[in-house]
């Protein structure tokens, strides 16, 4: 594809990513009439959040409550969840769910018309709503897409990745992309989502290896909880053209369980993703087998048809045989450090959805709680950058646009580094393996294995086998790359 030539932009607000965090973010800021430029590395509606099966989780129900979401989300956590960042969370998350049916999302519904909720892992009740059942995040970007791209006030770069941003005297004044454009902006906004694909067996697509999070580091922000990489309990394997399919976990709150070779069922299916996930691997490894059995077969097809329908194009029928899985790498906790207005350590530089880390996920994400934080702190990241009504940048002093292009993109990993990833800091890891890492040329990847090192403790998603037990002197307390490259623990209220 031929491009334009290389341009200078000006914007109020330059959002990186366009999945659910960052379409939100650019429409919101439309909305209140600002100029944005949305710089988006796939076509539209082809982000990592087109693949989330999941829903939103927001207080619904008469039978739920703020109290009661809080304590889940706590629960799952492990002893590590920001309270006040989760405390918002769960507040603002029914009017995020609101605002989305006036952009025109339709939420699956029940005959009277009511939210159809459905119930997760972690979650003590139902109040996880879907669009299309497991096809919420290709129903949400389809909608958020088209939204942005007849917004006049959005500038929509497709297949454009952001290379560098572009800062002076501890200010980000925006960002410079691979095509040479220079897009100068008073408030800029990382929602590049997170690190999972760095894993060799992951359910992300192959860019989600956190080049957001390297963008900013690189600028100077901090980043947190490296080590706390969820592992999704059920992703296909050894199923040609559906390695890592993520299935669902509303599939196992509709009834679906898991049973090992022995035909037995061995854990809580309704369980927080990181005991589910230790459980299978226990399971696989005492009887040496490649993957547990998902039993599907009492869960309706019309209510996941997309699952039902992947599956079946490969020639396995879930209807009457049970679907193979085993843990992959999902989501991962920590990345640029983010306060509750989504204000990273470098001013005027936003982190949003999973590339941001609040703290809101502690140890271990409650099921459905990223999508409601993508737009939850995309609303209150769109607020305060319009809030502060900060002047417009300079633009850039000569050569500066030209030195701007020369830098280096983040970069990329390879076959190589990712399976030493997945097999050094899998689903259990100890000291020797992570220091194993320690010499991969990947900056990311280095700062993984440090974060790792650091913990001594299981707690979560974080499983040493030579620190077995959670230690309770580091409950709230995150570690905590800082600009420098220094390791520092912080407490978060």
């Amino acid at each position: 594809m031929s491009r334009p030539a290389a341009s200078s932009l000006q914007a109020d607000v330059a959002v990186v990513g366009a999945g659910a965090a960052g379409l939100y973010a650019a429409l919101c800021a439309a909305r209140e009439g600002a100029r944005v430029v949305l710089v988006s590395a796939t076509p539209l509606a082809r982000t990592t959040s087109y693949w989330a099966q999941g829903g939103l989780a927001a207080v619904l129900a008469a039978d739920d409550s703020l109290e009661l979401h809080l304590a889940d989300t706590e629960r799952a956590g492990r002893g590590l969840v920001r309270r006040s960042a989760a405390e918002i969370l769960v507040r603002d998350a029914p009017a995020r769910v609101h605002d989305l049916e006036q952009l025109g999302v339709r939420f699956d519904a029940d005959r009277f018309g009511r939210l159809a909720l459905g119930l997760e892992g972690g979650h003590s009740v139902r109040r996880v709503v879907h669009a299309g059942g497991s096809a919420t995040g290709r129903r949400l970007l389809r909608q958020l897409s088209a939204r942005a791209a007849e917004d006049p006030h959005v500038h929509v770069l497709e297949e454009v990745r952001a290379s560098a941003l572009w800062c002076r005297e501890g200010r980000c004044l925006g960002l410079v992309c691979d095509s040479g454009d220079v897009i100068a902006a008073g408030a800029t906004m990382i929602a590049t989502g997170g690190a999972a694909a760095l894993w060799e067996r992951t359910t992300n697509p192959p860019g989600s290896q956190g080049v957001g999070l390297m963008l900013a580091h690189a600028a100077g922000a901090q980043l947190a909880d490296l080590e706390l990489l969820q592992f999704h309990p059920t992703a296909v394997i050894g199923v040609p053209g559906r390695e890592g399919f993520l299935v669902t976990e509303a599939i196992r709150g509709e009834g679906a369980t898991l049973h090992d070779a022995a035909g037995e069922r061995f854990v809580d299916e309704l369980a927080p993703r990181d005991e589910v996930s230790r459980a299978i691997w226990e399971r696989l490894r005492e009887t040496r087998a490649a993957s547990v059995g998902l039993d599907m077969r009492k869960v309706d097809p019309a209510h996941f048809p997309n699952v039902f329908g992947a599956l079946r194009e490969t020639g396995l029928d879930p209807a009457r045989e049970l679907v193979p899985v085993a843990p992959a790498a999902h989501y991962m906790m920590g990345g640029i450090v983010a306060d509750l207005g989504a204000r990273s350590t470098v001013h005027c530089l936003y982190a949003l959805g999973e590339a941001s880390c609040t703290g809101l996920h502690g140890a271990n994400r409650l099921a459905s709680n990223s999508l409601s934080e993508c737009f939850v702190f995309a609303a209150r990241a769109v607020d305060d950058a319009l809030g502060r009504a900060a002047e417009a940048p300079p633009p850039p002093e000569p050569g500066e646009a030209e030195a701007l292009r020369a830098l280096p993109a983040p970069p990329a990993a390879g076959r190589e580094i990712r399976h030493a990833l997945w097999e050094k800091a899998g689903i259990v890891r100890d000291a020797e393996s992570l220091e194993g890492l320690l010499e991969i040329e990947h900056p990311l990847v280095r700062e993984i294995a440090r974060c790792g090192l650091e913990r001594r403790e299981s707690r979560g998603a974080h499983v040493r086998s030579d620190h077995p037990e959670r230690d309770p002197s580091l409950d709230r307390r995150h570690v905590v790359v800082e600009g420098s490259g220094e390791l520092e623990w912080q407490f978060w209220e």
